[in-house]
Formats: structure tokens, C-alpha cells, sequence
């Protein structure tokens, strides 16, 4: 397909710094690898040369897939394309001694942070989840804008800031102490590295000559700062962004550094992408209409050269069951007349709880669907145990991986034992599995429970030795063996089914770790130490990421949506309170709520439907919420709500039945 105009212009400039406004379904991917394929065939840039991120581990397979076949997998070597973190994550490992760390360090997810800070805090907290929250909060805020402990306690001398600043100069000593870095690490400490250090921070501005980023609007500081410390004063770079789809303001994004650009690059090009490849006319114009209620940093207009397309409907009901029936009827209507398939519809709703009545709905019609966001893979217990013990094996400074396994299976080393191990670790200032191996260990714990001990350690260090000198899949094989960990599976489960899919999803886990450690022809093979670091953050960015091929209804939040396009689109609960959502009301943060509605907008190719009830439920009381503010922003030509709609024409009618009974003798097999 021939690039239009603007997508060409963006391709082709090269010179300078370069901001491309890519509004919804307007080939922005497209001009990102069209944009490299460029940079190698015709300006002389080797592949290794040139670095491109995004956010998600999925879009930048998808990308690297797509220059891959543009340039050829012989001609793409070499090319880095990557996630946020992962670039990040290349950059502390080459200079990890630099950071004070040693190498084969551990990742922290989410869970073994709270786990930490909890622990630190219990005095304090009591094991309170929303003050721990409240403090794992201010610490990825902290890191985000590249604050280190000290500089925190040198800001705050009183109030909550100072006490959470007092845990996070705690916590970061404990990180050191484990040898772990947590996800937010990954772009503070590079990005500090590469402010500090004159030397490194010019050697990789020599490895990475051009530099692409996609999604710019959901940069926060420290991706800010991190961009501009690899292109330099040379300023050789292309970002791709959108201020009306900036959504992620709660963690972080700051729409703003669209126009920081403006300032730090007063030589900055800006080429606007506006012929949108997805929707209708009508749905685009509905878009541009509402999103003009927003302040905009620059302006632009969607359009589409497809047809002018069907009205927006809006369905009415009496509650949310109502809701989803509704909804539901119209979607099969919708089916059996134009002859879909289910995963061509998606219902998008503001939060999750939204989605449990339609769950029912659907279950209750026979129709097959998936949630997105969903328990993923490396949520299981049976694969966070893996992991734990692969982390351990390379990093025996670890303790939280050490706390989850050292008694799964069942070995004998109960809680007073971990106490005890845990005060002497404590007063030596050392690790616990340090304090597991010391010489003294029979001194501290009895006759029964340091035989426990060794044994355990015993074969920790020497599956390690293994792993390091020989055959790592065999080594793994017979540690999995040793372990009776499948034993231990039949034992705890609620049926042999249930322990036979955790078995088979340990199988899962190690048929990816081999993968890793033989690599194929786009990438090489991986340390074990690499393996599990890879496979740690592929569980903190990969969580509910899935294909979507099977043939069933998505249901999705807002926020998951972003990036896919559906030809039928429900938008749900279309209500004040729910959208916008009632804490960004009462925190006047409308802005935001607007962008989320666009996005979901955007996402319908051919046929939009919002809908609305009149009662809801809320915390356990009946409420009537009114209409949101949205609809009432639409173009009303455009918009056609239940009570609005003309009756059929004969002709009209004719056709619908004719389509309805082919529909059914398909169904029948004629």
C-alpha cells in the first residue's frame, strides 16, 4: 500500500528532530518501519545504528516483525527494537557494576515490592495494604521524576512525605542488599547513569545514531529525560505521538512533553498524520467534535475516505441487567443480519466490575468471549513458584524469591525457623540464604531443622553450579524432578484436573526458558541469568496481553482497547460517574475522561452503539445517574437514540427479511 503525503514526508525527513502527530487508525506504525527500511536503503545507517521503543512488549514484536519483512531478516540484524524497559534494562546491564550492583541481579514485580515495603513498614503499618499502596505510590512517583532517597529527605522535613521517604531510603538499602532492581528502576537508573557519566552517556549516543519512539504521549519525566540523553545536542530522532490519547496520566504520562519538545528543539518538525484507515466518516467526525472540547497542544482533524457510514446509536435501559440483555440481543441481531463473527465485536466499558453482568449475559446466551486483563500467565502460583526458584538459582541473594519456595514443597522449614534464620541474617548484616549456609548454623536452629536447611541449600547451589557449567535444559529437567514438585501439585489441588493443567503450565514456563537459552535466527542465545531476567519482565509487561484469534466478543476496559480496532463496537455505561468516572469529576480532571471516550470512539470501524441505564446499583443502594456529558457533546445529526428511531420502509423491511432467512438457512445448512 503507497504511503500518502504526509506519511511520506515523515519517512523521508531525517535531518533533525521530527514530531509525527498521528491521530487514530492513521498508519502510524507503518511510518515507523517505513522510517527504517528508509534509514538503511537509502541513508546509509547500519541496522545496529538504529534504536526504536514503544510501551508494550507486543507492539514492539509486532514492529520488529514488520521491519523484519520490509528489510529482510539478514538485513534487520542488529536492529534494536524494544519496550521502554527492556532498552533500559540493556543499558544497567552493560554497566551494572557502575551502579553499584552485581551481575545476575533479580527483578522485582509489583507483588515483591509490596511484599518488601510491607514487611519494612509493619511497625508502622501494620500490614495495612492501603498505606503500603499509598507508599509503593510515592516511591514510583519519586523514581518517575528521578528522585533519589536523600534528595526526598532533603525536600521533606514533616508530614507523609517525610515518613515515606524515611521507607524509601530503607527500601532502596534493601534492594541493594538483595541485588534487585524493581520496574521503575529500569528507567531511573539509566537515564541518572547516563546525566552523571559523560563517557557512557557519549558511547551510547554513538551506538544508537537514530533513534524512533512510538506512543510519545505516554512518556513520563524520566522517559522524557531518558530520550533526550541518547539523541544529544545531534538530535537525530522521530517520535510518534498523540495528545488526544493520552490516558495514562495515573501512572505517570505527561502529555506536556509534546510540548516540551517544542522548547528543548526549537527546530523540531512537525508533520501531522490525519487520513485515518479505520472508521467511517460519521464516527471520525463525532470524534474530531468531541475531542474540540479539550485544550490541545497542537491542532488536528481527523478524516477518512471510506463512506459517510451508519448514525451512532444509544440504547436505553431500565438497569444494568437490562443493559446487558440489550446489548447483547442487539449484538446477535447484528450477527445473524450482516453475517460477523463474534471477535469482529467489543464491548468497552470505564472500570472491570462493569464487565460481570455482561459475563453473565454472554454464559447465559452460549456465547463465547474473552476479558482482557484477565489472570495471566505468570500470575498462577504454580508458575510464580518456577519463577521464584529460577530467580533463587541465579541470584541466592534474593529474598523473596527464597521466602516464597523454601517450603513448596512441603520440607520442613516453618515459620520459627525462618524467624530465627531472619534475626541472624539481620544481626550479620547478610542475606538469608548467606545466613542458611553460615557456619554457625547448627548453633542457631535445632538438629531436625538444620538438616532441613542443608538440604535445601545443598541443592540450590549445586543446581546453580549445574546450570553454570553444563546442559541447562537437563539440569532443569532433574531439578524439577528432584523437587516432586508435580507430587506436590496432585496433593494441594482441588481435582488431578486441576493439578494436570498447573503441571502442564510448569511445562509451559520451561519449553519458553529453552527457547530463550538456544535462541533462534532474530536472537541469540541467553545466559540463564538473561532467560529469567527476560521472562520477570515479560510477567510485569505481558500481564493479559493475548492474540485475540479465536472467534469470541471481546470485553475490554478503555484503557486496554488502545491501539486495536473493532468493525462493531459497544461502548457501555455511558453515564455521568462512569464516564467520565466519578473521582476525575470530583478532581476536575475531565480532560482526561474526554481522551478515554475518544479513544473508545475510535476503536468502531463501522458501527457504534453507546448505551445508558436509568437505575444502578452503587455500594449496595439504587441510584439514577443521568446521561454523560459525551453524548451530549456528539453532533446530534449524527446520533440516534433508541426512543429517536424511525420505523423501517417497506423496502427496508423486504431487505432485512431476505438477509434474515439466508441467514438462517445458512445456520440450518439450507
Amino acid at each position: 500500500m503507497k504511503l500518502n503525503p504526509a506519511q511520506q514526508e515523515a519517512v523521508e525527513y531525517i535531518s533533525g528532530p521530527c514530531l509525527v502527530l498521528a491521530g487514530a487508525g492513521s498508519g502510524k506504525t507503518r511510518v515507523i518501519t517505513n522510517k527504517i527500511a528508509y534509514l538503511v536503503n537509502e541513508c546509509a545507517y547500519k541496522p545496529s545504528q538504529i534504536a526504536a521503543v514503544t510501551f508494550t512488549n507486543k507492539a514492539a514484536r509486532e514492529m520488529k516483525e514488520r521491519v523484519s519483512s520490509t528489510l529482510g531478516k539478514k538485513a534487520s540484524r542488529g536492529l534494536k527494537v524494544s519496550t521502554f524497559h527492556t532498552l533500559g534494562l540493556n543499558i544497567i546491564k552493560k554497566h551494572i557494576t557502575t551502579l553499584g550492583y552485581k551481575a545476575g541481579f533479580s527483578l522485582f514485580d509489583d507483588k515483591d515490592t509490596f511484599a518488601l515495603l510491607n514487611d519494612l513498614s509493619m511497625n508502622d503499618y501494620n500490614g495495612d495494604k492501603d498505606e503500603v499502596n499509598a507508599l509503593i505510590r510515592s516511591i514510583s512517583n519519586w523514581k518517575n521524576e528521578l528522585m533519589m532517597p536523600h534528595q526526598v529527605l532533603q525536600r521533606y522535613k514533616t508530614g507523609i512525605e517525610a515518613e515515606h521517604g524515611k521507607w524509601y531510603e530503607e527500601y532502596t538499602r534493601h534492594m541493594m542488599a538483595y541485588n534487585a532492581l524493581d520496574f521503575d528502576d529500569l528507567i531511573m537508573l539509566p537515564t541518572v547513569l547516563l546525566a552523571d557519566d559523560k563517557a557512557i552517556r557519549e558511547k551510547w549516543q554513538m551506538w544508537i545514531r537514530y533513534l524512533l519512539v512510538d506512543e510519545y504521549q505516554d512518556t513520563n519525566t524520566s522517559q522524557y529525560q531518558l530520550v533526550r540523553l541518547l539523541v544529544g545536542e545531534r538530535a537525530r530522532f522521530t517520535v510518534v505521538g498523540d495528545d488526544d490519547q493520552s490516558i495514562y496520566s495515573w501512572r505517570g504520562a505527561q502529555p506536556k512533553n509534546l510540548k516540551l519538545l517544542n522548547q528543548d528543539y526549537p527546530s523540531l518538525k512537525l508533520i501531522k498524520l490525519e487520513q485515518n484507515y479505520r472508521s467511517s466518516q460519521r464516527i471520525l467526525h463525532c470524534a474530531n467534535i468531541l475531542i474540540e472540547n479539550n485544550p490541545h497542544v497542537f491542532e488536528k482533524k481527523l478524516f477518512s475516505t471510506l463512506s459517510q457510514g451508519e448514525k451512532l446509536s444509544v440504547l436505553v435501559a431500565k438497569n444494568e441487567e437490562n443493559e446487558a440483555d440489550k446489548v447483547i440481543a442487539e449484538l446477535m441481531a447484528q450477527k445473524f443480519m450482516q453475517d460477523t463473527q463474534y471477535k469482529d465485536y467489543a464491548i468497552l466499558y470505564r472500570s472491570n466490575h462493569q464487565s460481570r453482568v455482561f459475563e453473565k449475559a454472554l454464559m447465559k446466551n452460549r456465547i463465547p468471549y474473552k476479558i482482557s486483563g484477565g489472570m495471566s500467565f505468570f500470575g498462577r502460583a504454580e508458575v510464580k513458584d518456577m519463577m521464584a526458584y529460577l530467580r533463587l538459582l541465579t541470584n541466592q541473594d534474593d529474598d523473596n524469591a527464597l521466602l516464597r519456595v523454601i517450603n513448596t514443597p512441603v520440607r520442613g522449614i516453618g515459620r520459627a525457623t525462618l524467624a530465627k534464620l531472619g534475626e541472624f541474617a539481620h544481626l550479620e548484616d547478610i542475606a538469608l540464604f548467606e545466613a542458611m549456609c553460615h557456619e554457625q548454623l547448627h548453633a542457631i536452629l535445632g538438629a531436625k531443622a538444620a538438616t532441613s536447611v542443608e538440604a535445601f541449600t545443598r541443592l540450590i547451589v549445586m543446581t546453580s553450579d549445574n546450570l553454570a557449567r553444563g546442559d541447562s535444559v537437563a539440569v532443569l529437567r532433574d531439578f524439577i524432578k528432584t523437587l516432586q514438585y508435580e507430587e506436590h501439585l496432585y496433593a494441594h489441588a482441588n481435582s488431578p484436573k486441576v493439578a494436570e493443567i498447573s503441571m502442564k503450565n510448569v511445562s509451559t514456563l520451561f519449553t519458553w526458558v529453552q527457547d530463550l537459552l538456544k535462541g533462534d535466527a532474530l536472537n541469540a542465545p541467553m545466559s540463564m541469568p538473561e532467560v529469567v531476567q527476560r521472562l520477570t519482565l515479560r510477567d510485569m509487561m505481558e500481564r493479559g496481553e493475548d492474540d485475540g484469534e479465536a472467534d469470541q466478543v471481546q470485553l475490554m476496559t478503555l484503557h486496554s482497547s488502545k491501539g486495536l480496532e473493532f468493525p462493531n463496537v459497544f461502548l457501555i455505561g455511558m453515564e455521568e460517574g462512569l464516564l467520565p468516572h466519578q473521582s476525575s469529576i470530583d478532581e476536575d480532571n475531565i480532560e482526561e475522561e474526554r481522551r478515554l471516550a475518544y479513544v473508545g470512539i475510535t476503536r468502531a470501524q463501522q458501527k457504534l452503539t453507546f448505551s445508558v441505564a436509568r437505575e444502578r446499583r452503587q455500594m449496595g443502594e439504587f441510584i439514577e445517574p443521568t446521561p454523560s456529558r459525551f453524548l451530549y457533546e456528539l453532533p446530534s445529526d449524527d446520533i440516534e437514540w433508541e426512543w429517536q428511531k424511525t420505523p423501517d420502509s417497506d423496502e427496508v423491511r423486504k431487505s432485512k427479511t431476505a438477509k434474515g432467512l439466508a441467514g438462517l438457512k445458512s445456520i440450518l445448512g439450507d
